[in-house]
């Protein structure tokens, strides 16, 4: 296909999933291995990511991402793709990134907090954004400024490159029944998150998702949140851990990034920035539909297939979560003297008490009454 028709039919598909145009359109440095040019002008870029390679959803969305930009450059541009531990190990995927070592990455930015907690608010934070809203906060509400800004500082250009929406609470071994429960329980459980575990007595783990199961079955962990059921079912938590807890507290609506060496994204012709813009926004959508289309099948063959025991976690519980949240988002974040980290909040904070009175008219509402039409309730 050529780059022209491919570049309108992508943009074209972005408005109708309700992706504004300003949010379509925005790549390189020294020669090393991660990109290496040849005498036809062709160019390959490398990129890692914190997942397995082909790994529904997280994996095949990077995969396609990488596929479409070949497709779109006509070949001009190529992505060599590296799954989790293939060139790196998962979670130094940042710092191969920021030092040029690869080109780009597929990857969660709540892994970095390490980096500074503000990088936790461009995936997903405790009590937060949903996908849509996160969309909007990034698209048209100045996140994807304060993004530029604080992975510019480590050399990175990030784009929002896919989304699982609302996840799941988590695969637990026994029942969850209060918040003491969660006492001394050792949990897979990423960015801010986990901090709100430790502040209630539980013990959080981060660990990359390849490993999760076989830190499960060991014992090593006794519980695990992941993503939802399609990508859960894949991963056969179910075999070690019957009960499956929801909503999700901690990931509403989980932004993935396409990250760029900074000086890889500035060696690209302007022409070229603003195709990767429109091509990851196109991967952002086309992931968050592809969650949607395939997560009840899934969770429907776990509960009959394979007796999973769907659980709903209390308003107590919730309740004790966000008020542990509280505490954390002040100590971690507004207390911590990263003064970006505290830039980032308040305006992501800001936004969603906007937003959130709109999504309670709008989405909320209508999903509720339809509920009860369709005896759903």
């Amino acid at each position: 296909m050529k780059r022209r028709n491919f570049l309108f039919t992508a943009v074209s598909g972005l408005l109708g999933a309700g992706i504004g145009a300003g949010a379509v359109l925005s790549t390189r440095r020294g020669e090393d291995l991660s990109a290496p040019m040849v005498a036809s002008g062709k160019r390959e870029l490398t990129m890692v990511m914190t997942w397995p390679k082909n790994f529904p959803g997280l994996g095949t969305g990077a995969e396609r991402l990488a596929d479409s930009i070949t497709a779109a450059t006509d070949g001009r541009l190529t992505v060599k793709l590296y799954g989790a531990g293939e060139l790196v190990p998962a979670l130094e995927s940042f710092d191969a990134v920021s030092q040029g070592t690869a080109d780009m990455m597929h990857a969660a930015s709540y892994y970095w907090v390490g980096k500074s907690p503000g990088f936790a608010f461009f995936t997903a934070v405790p009590f937060g954004f949903t996908a849509p809203e996160a969309n909007a906060w990034l698209y048209w509400g100045g996140g994807q400024e304060l993004w530029d800004s604080i992975a510019g500082d480590f050399n990175i250009k990030s784009l929002p490159a896919g989304n699982t929406g609302v996840q799941m609470g988590g695969w637990f071994r026994k029942e969850m029944r209060t918040l003491e429960d969660f006492k001394g329980i050792k949990m897979r459980i990423p960015g801010l998150a986990g901090a709100v575990l430790n502040n209630i007595g539980g013990s959080a783990v981060t660990i990359p998702g390849g490993e999760i199961f076989n830190s499960l079955q060991s014992g090593t962990i006794d519980a695990t949140e992941w993503v939802g059921p399609w990508n859960d079912r894949a991963m056969g938590f179910y075999k070690v851990a019957k009960f499956y807890y929801y909503p999700g507290f901690h990931e509403p609506g989980s932004t993935l990034e396409c990250a760029f060496n900074l000086d890889t994204w500035n060696s690209f012709s302007a022409s070229d920035q603003a195709l990767l813009k429109g091509l990851c926004a196109a991967e952002n959508a086309n992931m968050y539909a592809e969650y949607m289309a395939k997560n009840s099948s899934a969770l429907d063959s776990l509960i009959k297939d394979e007796g999973v025991q769907l659980r709903r976690f209390s308003s107590d519980i919730f309740s004790g979560l966000h008020k542990a949240w509280t505490t954390v988002l002040d100590e971690k974040v507004m207390s911590s003297g990263d003064a970006k980290a505290q830039k980032i909040a308040e305006s992501y904070l800001s936004f969603r008490d906007e937003v959130v009175g709109w999504t309670k008219l709008s989405e909320q509402a209508y999903t509720d009454e339809r509920a009860k039409v369709l005896d759903l309730s």
